[in-house]
């Protein structure tokens, strides 16, 4: 990164709901000299958001704000120019986030941000990573719910399987939480794009190069039934498993055969038929202009909630989201056990991923799986390696 900037972080989209929570965060949190700023397109808002944080920290007062807009490129380059990183807020990120990832590529200014949209990440790829790879910027995607728990969980799994070995890990996510008006445009808006989306996809693989000695492999399951663990395994079509694969192509860790597989955790089959039903009419509905602006219009972005979703989302024990995972592999001492019961590696057997480490009772609470453990190195599920 050139020359010295004057900020360490500039955090843009503070005004909004998610940015709002996330200055909040670094209000309370950011170490002492961090050199820090909100950057927004309406000056009246960030004002009211700086007073906020000030009555948090009182020596946040005098924050500086910087006037910043996605329609005015220049703007973006300013902001850009001064930081030496810049995270961002604003989605839905296919419509509003590429100037500024343009910008930080352009600045070599690392940037992050919080998106979930497979279209928007591998577009950026195909148009700046070339720029970005040349000024040394780190355009850094999913850095929040999609997919940090995922793409970590998965790396602390395969830490304790053999490195020289195939490994399959297998992700199950149980979620009861609110959204927030941003998430529902982004997601909305993602589904009404997914003939968009493929051929970015279809791009980015023309471009990206791929490991040639090693297999790495992110895969559709199959809707099933785990008697094991009680729930049914349904596969979710989301950003995550894309993120463990790039992941697992630049870690020589994950072994010569990686395959990774992501599924929703849900206790009854007629709560999975009604999904599906409501997520095919969702999509359908998108697909046509007059009915997708309606659906847009039942919320507007910066919001804390969409409208009729209760409670603010993440506030006490409304909203949960504990994710469980595990691996195998036939060299492991748990996938041994495994192999001699079924004749091959199941993640669907207590055997495969029982912890010696794991102490009873089982720790029950709305935070975590009904399969939870406690372990001596943090939570596991039944869907835990050896070693836990």
């Amino acid at each position: 990164m050139a020359g010295e900037r004057t900020y360490d972080v500039v955090l843009f989209g503070a005004t909004g709901f998610t940015g709002g929570l996330t200055a909040e965060y670094l209000a309370r949190h950011a170490p002492p000299g961090l050199r820090w700023a909100l950057a927004g397109r309406n000056p009246d808002r960030l004002a009211a958001a700086r007073d906020r944080l000030a009555a948090i920290d009182p020596a946040l007062a005098d924050l500086p704000l910087l006037s910043a807009d996605v329609t005015d490129p220049d703007s973006l380059r300013t902001v850009a120019r001064s930081a030496r990183v810049v995270a961002s807020t604003v989605g839905p990120y296919v419509r509003h986030g590429e100037p500024l990832v343009a910008a930080c590529a352009e600045a070599g200014t690392d940037y992050l941000d919080i998106t979930g949209e497979s279209e928007f990440v591998d577009l950026m790829y195909v148009r700046h990573h070339a720029e970005a790879t040349r000024t040394g910027a780190r355009l850094v995607h999913a850095c929040g719910f999609d997919s940090v728990p995922h793409d970590l969980g998965v790396w602390f799994t395969v830490k304790h399987l053999p490195a020289d070995a195939a490994i399959t890990v297998d992700g199950y996510v149980r979620v009861s939480a609110r959204f927030s008006a941003g998430t529902y445009h982004s997601a909305l808006t993602a589904f009404s794009r997914t003939g968009q989306a493929s051929r970015a996809a279809r791009e980015r693989r023309a471009v990206e190069p791929r490991p040639t000695d090693r297999r790495v492999r992110a895969v559709s399951g199959r809707l099933t039934r785990s008697a094991e663990l009680g729930i049914w395994t349904v596969p979710l079509p989301t950003i995550d498993p894309q993120v463990v694969r790039r992941s697992a192509a630049t870690r020589p860790e994950y072994g010569p055969d990686f395959r990774y597989r992501h599924f929703a955790a849900v206790k009854r089959l007629t709560t999975v038929l009604a999904g599906g039903v409501g997520l095919g009419a969702l999509v359908g509905l998108v697909k046509v202009p007059l009915t997708r602006r309606w659906l847009l219009g039942l919320s507007a972005p910066g919001r804390g909630r969409h409208r009729g979703s209760g409670r603010r989302p993440g506030s006490g024990s409304g909203s949960w989201a504990p994710v469980a995972g595990g691996g195998c592999s036939p060299r492991s001492p748990a996938a041994i056990r495994a192999t001699t019961r079924r004749r091959r590696c199941s993640p669907s057997r207590r055997s495969a991923w029982r912890s010696t480490t794991c102490r009873r009772p089982p720790v029950r609470s709305r935070r975590s799986p009904r399969w939870a453990r406690r372990c001596s190195t943090g939570w596991c599920g039944r869907g835990s390696p050896s070693g836990c």
